[in-house]
């Protein structure tokens, strides 16, 4: 499976958008794109050129009715909580209010224990 490399301007604006440290979010990276954890739980990322948020299933519901589709990484592996942001979306200030659906949904699932390395 081939990944594109992300274009500087989603990175940044990824950047720009997201919710900071001081919220109890954590930056990772997953696949080598920037992505944003709560509690362990990843709810917000950057893929290929796309920016996808995790959403209770109500929130995907009305997300898709947007414009959103689901997240498909890898061709047949989509995945099941987690919606891509359309392209036309990315500078609404509309945007910001499903980043915090994203993040409060990632707050009320079950903090994931740490795995001890071996």
């Amino acid at each position: 499976m081939k990944f594109e490399k992300a274009d500087p301007q989603i990175v940044s604006l990824f950047d720009d958008i997201a919710p900071g440290t001081e919220r109890g979010v954590e930056k990772r990276k997953m696949f080598g794109y920037p992505c944003r954890f709560l509690n362990g739980n990843m709810f917000m990322g950057v893929h290929n050129n796309n920016i996808f948020l995790r959403l209770s299933e109500k929130d995907r519901t009305d997300f898709v009715r947007m414009g959103g589709r689901a997240f498909e990484p890898m061709p047949g592996r989509i995945m099941k909580e987690y919606v891509v942001v359309p392209k036309g979306m990315m500078k609404s200030p509309g945007l910001k209010d499903w980043i915090e659906r994203s993040l409060t949904y990632a707050s009320s699932i079950s903090p994931k224990k740490k795995q001890l390395k071996k």
